[in-house]
């Protein structure tokens, strides 16, 4: 058995479970993980179905790739909109819907920048997309931050 460094421990519980279930498999396995993250990722509400307008597109995305956060009552609720033929872009946006939707504001705040890299994907995808990851997990850091001042 394994100790937890500090990094690992600074992961939101739900995050910290998918990046454990993500390493405990091989890459080709990690694959298939994100494509039922991605087929998991919710529909978007009307408010941002109709109006893809209102939410902030991830430009460093390889596909299109739009994200909403909200705050109410001090908990942070997370919209991702990314077309099903981008299952690797919407497996990402799963991986941050199922490990941070719903916490409070600190925990969202509190993830470390580097927690995009805790999934051993860099094995499986190429960096250009896991930059994309690391871009998705900054904006919604500054939305929460912004909603929270």
């Amino acid at each position: 058995m394994t100790t937890p460094t500090d990094a690992d421990a600074a992961l939101p519980e739900a995050l910290a479970e998918l990046a454990d279930d993500f390493t405990s498999v091989t890459a080709r396995d990690r694959l298939q993980l994100l494509l039922e993250l991605s087929d998991e990722l919710p529909e978007l509400p009307p408010r941002y179905a109709l109006h893809v307008e209102a939410m902030e597109q991830v430009d460093e995305c390889q596909s299109p790739l739009f994200l909403a956060t909200e705050v109410d009552g001090g908990t942070v609720h997370l919209f991702f909109s990314a077309p099903p033929e981008s299952p690797t872009t919407r497996g990402f946006a799963g991986i941050l819907h199922t490990g941070l939707d719903g916490l409070p504001v600190a925990d969202v705040l509190a993830v470390p920048d580097d927690a995009p890299y805790r999934f051993g994907l860099a094995e499986a995808v190429s960096p250009l997309r896991l930059r994309g990851m690391v871009a998705m997990l900054s904006r919604i850091k500054r939305q929460v931050r912004a909603h929270a001042a």
